[in-house]
């Protein structure tokens, strides 16, 4: 372990002096570090879209670096090569979560600097940015509330200024607006509500809902809440 970190603090800081030490090195580095921000991926984890194969595909990613890196070392005409066989390839994938770029990006660079043979930057750099992704994640930075949502439901009869539906939207949504309404098919006398709604506490949403089912005459009550979509 002393002789790891020997060569860690004695790592050329132009990066061009290579050995098979130092490159095997670069490789376990660079596995170690990108494990760490797969680890730290999957744990703060929160959408709906979670993939198995871009987890380990961070890990890859940064070891697969870390050896071009190690490969272009000193070397303008093999760079050059790699830059031309890398053109090639062709990638389809579509990245619809903005927070998996930085994840890829943050993967490409603790690469560069572990193949470089910059360790120091590679070990800080990682702890430094799985700080921040535990201190977003653990203080729910970002978020926003109240929510966006879409209350539907059938009621027997129509809504006025005094019905008991509106007091209960009052008490429970910062604001409330009704979409449509559609009257029943084939003589039936219920109508079919729709409004958008700003819920003040998502946490309450279950007790709307069972004071809204209490109301006599309704039927059919449906939640959508918007930020929930939009993670699929």
């Amino acid at each position: 372990m002393d002789r790891i970190w020997q060569t860690i603090q004695n790592a050329s800081v132009d990066g061009t002096e290579f050995s098979i030490q130092g490159v095997l090195l670069s490789l376990l580095l660079a596995f170690v570090l990108g494990q760490l921000l797969a680890w730290l991926y999957y744990f703060t984890h929160t959408g709906l879209s979670y993939s198995r194969s871009f987890v380990q595909s961070l890990i890859l990613i940064t070891v697969i670096v870390s050896m071009v890196m190690s490969t272009i070392a000193g070397s303008f005409v093999v760079a050059v090569g790699l830059m031309g066989a890398l053109s090639i390839i062709r990638f389809r994938n579509i990245i619809k979560d903005t927070r998996d770029i930085a994840f890829i990006f943050s993967a490409l660079v603790i690469g560069m600097a572990s193949g470089s043979q910059r360790y120091g930057v590679a070990i800080l750099g990682t702890f430094v940015i799985g700080g921040i992704i535990l201190y977003l994640h653990l203080s729910e930075f970002g978020t926003h509330r109240p929510h966006n949502a879409f209350l539907r439901f059938s009621l027997q009869g129509y809504i006025n200024t005094q019905h008991p539906i509106l007091a209960v939207l009052n008490k429970f949504c910062r604001s409330h607006t009704m979409i449509s309404s559609q009257g029943g098919n084939f003589g039936e006398p219920s109508v079919e509500y729709a409004y958008q709604v700003m819920i003040k506490n998502a946490a309450r949403n279950e007790q709307m809902l069972d004071e809204l089912q209490k109301i006599e005459g309704i039927t059919n009550v449906n939640l959508t809440v918007q930020e929930q979509l939009l993670q699929i």
